[in-house]
């Protein structure tokens, strides 16, 4: 594979790389760069986190990246994730990894690092206070909704403050050479940049992938998250495990994901903010080549779509009907998903916890 494919690979389905030639330079003078991403420990695993990180993960490690999943136990922590309990947290980790392991991302492929394996080390927190050392008080403060905190926040602990320290630094001291997440974690990154360039370090080139819409669709908000507006809106309508009705979780059962998709958010003809598409686009054809949509007899053939702009033309131009989208993706879905299913049900174990947690917690 030469660099332009593997460029392409790491780069598809992205909204933003920062920058693209550092990242082409990366991968003209690297073997097999060093590539993570960071998750914290705080729930049930959704599509967004399983199909759009994953995917995106996919491609960078068939990129011939070495690929880390952090397991962010301590951000977790910090963040007063699932009651603040290491042990929950920890329990939620491993079941990330059985996750992750069932959609194909498996210990052989991926190096899965927890944030405490870092911490054990003093030269770990040198850069948490030298990167502190680089910022005012107000840049952090600005980064804080990588937390899922809104900026408006007056009343916070004082332990939030080194989150978006930590956060750099544990680029710097796994020696990444590509950091990765969602677009709501773009401060933190450009932190990370700043402070690079303030004390001579290595700048971590940054690839940012969108942030999967919920199924009931943008909503108005008056929080905010994050100064531009376009990304503020992608923040506040995210899909969350906190509202189970609004996300697939990737072990849903094929009647659950059928349900949720029917009651999705779908207006004709609107390819704008549009949750069902967003599927079809972000969850589907980034692991399948095609999408076949089932019609009965008397309202046409069945339609198959060989990339979603094929679809998103279609659809509007009023040649898909939304319940027909809404058929077609849970079917894509549901196939995708099978693994996952089978996973736990032959492992069930690390599942069943996680379901008393959020029972419980």
């Amino acid at each position: 594979m030469d660099v332009e494919e593997r460029l392409e690979l790491v780069t598809r389905n992205t909204q933003e790389i920062v920058t693209k030639d550092e990242l082409q330079t990366v991968l003209e003078t690297k073997t097999q760069p060093r590539a993570y991403w960071g998750f914290e420990s705080s729930g049930l695993m959704h599509i967004g986190m399983g199909l759009v990180c994953g995917g995106k993960i996919k491609d960078i490690i068939n990129a011939g990246f070495h690929f880390i999943i952090f397991l962010a136990d301590w951000h977790s922590w910090i963040n007063n994730k699932l009651g603040g309990k290491m042990e929950n947290i920890h329990t939620c980790g491993e079941y990330f990894k059985e996750c992750f392991t069932a959609l194909g991302i498996t210990p052989q492929k991926a190096q899965f690092l927890w944030a405490t394996d870092l911490a054990k080390d003093i030269e770990y927190w040198e850069k948490v206070i030298r990167i502190g050392k680089t910022a005012t008080l107000q840049r952090v403060w600005r980064a804080l909704p990588i937390m899922g905190r809104e900026m408006s926040l007056s009343d916070m602990e004082t332990a939030w403050v080194y989150y978006p320290c930590m956060q750099a630094a544990d680029i710097f001291h796994m020696e990444l050479d590509v950091a990765c997440a969602g677009i709501d974690q773009r401060k933190a990154h450009m932190l990370a940049r700043d402070a690079a360039e303030k004390l001579h370090w290595k700048k971590p080139v940054c690839v940012h992938v969108p942030l999967l819409m919920g199924l009931q669709g943008p909503a108005k908000t008056e929080k905010e998250f994050d100064e531009n507006g376009a990304i503020n809106l992608q923040i506040s309508a995210k899909m969350s495990k906190s509202m189970p009705e609004n996300c697939i979780f990737v072990h849903d059962s094929p009647e659950q994901i059928r349900s949720k998709v029917k009651n999705a958010y779908c207006p004709p003809k609107q390819t704008e903010s549009n949750p069902v598409l967003e599927l079809a686009k972000l969850a589907i054809f980034t692991h399948q080549n095609n999408l076949t949509i089932e019609r009965p007899a008397k309202y046409g053939r069945n339609q198959t779509f060989k990339n979603f702009a094929e679809l998103e033309k279609a659809f509007r131009e009023g040649k898909v009907h939304p319940l027909d989208l809404k058929n077609g993706v849970a079917e894509a879905l549901i196939t995708i998903l099978e693994p996952v299913r089978k996973h736990f049900q032959k492992k069930p174990d690390m599942l069943e916890k996680m379901l008393q947690i959020e029972i419980t917690r």
